[in-house]
């Protein structure tokens, strides 16, 4: 009898302890032709014992799906109707009477993300957010959701100025007083939380040559010494996490939750996508659920129950940009598993996937074998970058950063920083327009893409930014 007391005993303290753990929950993203019907989709969702959706938009379609499944729900404002919901409460209350109060409670909507990745978008959006948010935010108290519902929205993990070591993230500087200060005492005040997109294959991606794939994995590594805190670091989706709690805790934001609203690995990459793989998908989102749902916090905060979303759930076939951007998915359009991971506690008592280290401990001895260099720090200080920050990425220069700033910038790109700046001379193609604005951006976007678009090459002190839609000025095209 005893040897079942034993394990019945370690069975009741291992469920306590999962629930206590974070959770998982998947994007539900639909640029494709050939994918499931949403009622497909929700029923699959259940099967797979998945709680949590993320959806882009509020197609009726999807949330009439959904309602009565059990499942919650982030809907998106999408980052078009940002200047319409900051400016016209009527809109923002008629889009939440529509969108959301038509289908809550039957439709467990949880959270609101308003816009996504605002801070990289070519529109210009940024200085909208927060009053779009607090317009969203009016509209729920309104039809009494409030207490229900959160609103936040996705920043990439380019809104850091800083992101290594961990210990010295910041927020760009640009950003923190006009919006970063409003957007988290928003956060505060309404008892929400930060969205945060961060995707260490694109950091691994452009560094490969410097981070160990089995830091970027969770699988065994020696781990990495941040220099600033002196806490040890096993994988690098902790580093990119921890970053964005320092730049938290440099606001005095301590007690501001972190939900990441995407994360993920393309199983499938061109032959200059460096780790793309299904085996490295399949180590990843396996070794990040196993962590989440077994309570795995961050060195920085090891109490903090993490809720990741994984991108996504499916293949997109119609996802512009590299091969990567269409194989995201953890299914194929047909419903099949493109490779077999658990997104369940009761699926990780049967998972024996590729080993994965602690957060917070050393790796067990005769752990994976390396098979790139040992884990170190980026170089450019990129601790991390955001999906945004991909192949189909260009650097553009911030209007807003003042014409002093940006000229610092042009001459700095086009002198020591070895831009090629021979298309904005007098009569050459990129000539015209001939402001300042558009010849800053064809040199930064050149010094961005010499550099192979790593980390930090899109910064210059907060004069530029990058985008995922190529620039154009008159007839000149910007290289990629």
């Amino acid at each position: 009898m005893k040897p079942l007391i034993v394990s019945t005993i370690f069975f009741l303290i291992s469920l306590h302890s999962f629930a206590d753990a974070g959770s998982i929950g998947v994007n539900y993203g639909r640029v494709a032709n050939n994918l499931p019907s949403a009622l497909k989709v929700v029923q699959l969702m259940k099967s797979q014992g998945i709680e949590r959706t993320k959806v882009y938009d509020t197609d009726p379609a999807v949330l009439k799906a959904l309602s009565g499944s059990g499942i919650k729900v982030t809907v998106d404002l999408p980052n078009e109707q940002l200047v319409q919901a900051a400016k016209k409460p009527a809109f923002a209350y008629a889009w939440v009477q529509r969108n959301v109060a038509a289908y809550h409670p039957h439709t467990q909507i949880e959270a609101i993300a308003v816009g996504n990745e605002v801070f990289v978008d070519p529109h210009h959006t940024t200085n909208y957010l927060v009053p779009a948010m607090k317009n969203i935010q009016q509209a729920l108290v309104k039809y009494n959701l409030h207490s229900d519902i959160k609103v936040s929205s996705p920043i990439a993990l380019s809104a850091l100025g800083n992101s290594y070591p961990a210990s010295a993230g910041s927020f760009r500087p640009e950003l923190i007083e006009p919006v970063f200060k409003p957007l988290l005492a928003f956060l505060r005040q309404t008892g929400s939380y930060l969205m945060v997109n961060v995707y260490p294959f694109f950091a691994y991606e452009s560094n490969a040559d410097v981070i160990s794939l089995d830091y970027a994995l969770f699988r065994n590594n020696p781990g990495v010494v941040d220099p600033g805190n002196g806490l040890k670091y096993y994988n690098l989706f902790d580093a990119q996490i921890d970053a964005v709690f320092a730049a938290l805790s440099a606001l005095k934001y301590d007690d501001l939750k972190v939900v990441v609203t995407e994360t993920g690995w393309p199983s499938k990459g061109d032959n200059n996508e460096v780790g793309a793989s299904v085996e490295n998908a399949a180590a990843y989102n396996g070794n990040l659920v196993r962590k989440i749902l077994t309570g795995g916090g961050t060195p920085l905060r090891p109490k903090a129950d993490l809720t990741v979303y994984l991108f996504a759930m499916f293949n997109e076939n119609q996802k512009p940009g590299p091969t990567s951007e269409r194989n995201f998915g953890l299914f194929y359009p047909d419903q099949k598993k493109v490779y077999d991971i658990p997104l369940t506690v009761e699926g990780l008592r049967h998972y024996h996937g590729q080993p994965s280290s602690s957060s917070s401990s050393p790796a067990p001895a005769g752990g994976h074998q390396q098979t790139s260099p040992s884990p170190a720090p980026p170089v450019n200080g990129g601790g991390g970058v955001s999906k945004s920050t991909t192949a189909t990425s260009w650097c553009v220069a911030n209007p807003n950063a003042g014409k002093e700033k940006l000229q610092v910038a042009l001459d700095y790109a086009c002198g020591e920083g070895g831009a090629d700046c021979r298309q904005i001379q007098p009569g050459s193609t990129c000539f015209d327009p001939n402001t300042l604005e558009a010849h800053a951006s064809y040199a930064f976007n050149s010094y961005y893409q010499i550099k192979a678009r790593a980390g930090g090459s899109c910064y210059f002190g907060g004069a530029a930014y990058v985008v995922t839609q190529q620039p154009k000025y008159g007839t000149c095209e910007f290289p990629a």
